[in-house]
């Protein structure tokens, strides 16, 4: 007796994949099923594909499904936050003044995006500034940033 692949067997396989989705955190399942389920479809559609056509075109759908979502969804998903990242990201964010005259001369800046998790931030300021000043972070020093005076010739940034 010969088995004899069926386009509802590809459905079941690409069901699987996308259900072991939910035990397996790789997010590589997902494509590999998304692509046998269109194997299915196309299987269906053209009944006369031979086996090794079948796995050659699940193989290429799976890459390329892969590929299209490494390059056009993922980025959409990237959190635009500068939380969590390191001290290099960190300087030279910009940001605005919002209070002056605290405790050791620190000032608060708020960033307009969240900077390490936060968009208010307790500086120390290496010259004098006012409210409403935009200022640089140039060093972190403990839990504070250290931040200068921002000139509109510094725009590399």
């Amino acid at each position: 007796m010969e088995f004899a692949f069926e386009p509802w067997h590809w459905f079941v396989l690409g069901v699987v994949l996308i259900l072991s989705e939910l035990v397996l955190p790789a997010f590589a399942a997902l494509w590999f099923g998304i692509a046998a389920i269109m194997v299915g479809i196309l299987f269906w559609m053209f009944p006369m594909m031979g086996i090794t056509t079948q796995v050659v075109t699940w193989i290429i759908l799976s890459i390329l499904c892969t590929l299209l979502w490494f390059k056009f969804i993922k980025p959409l998903s990237i959190d635009k936050t500068k939380a969590g990242l390191s001290r290099e990201s960190t300087i030279g964010q910009v940001g605005m003044v919002i209070q002056t005259h605290l405790q050791h001369d620190q000032i608060i800046v708020r960033f307009p995006m969240p900077v390490l998790g936060a968009d208010e931030w307790n500086c120390r300021s290496l010259a004098p500034v006012q409210v409403g000043d935009r200022v640089r972070v140039v060093d972190i020093l403990g839990n504070d940033l250290v931040v200068k005076p921002h000139s509109s010739n510094n725009e590399n940034i």
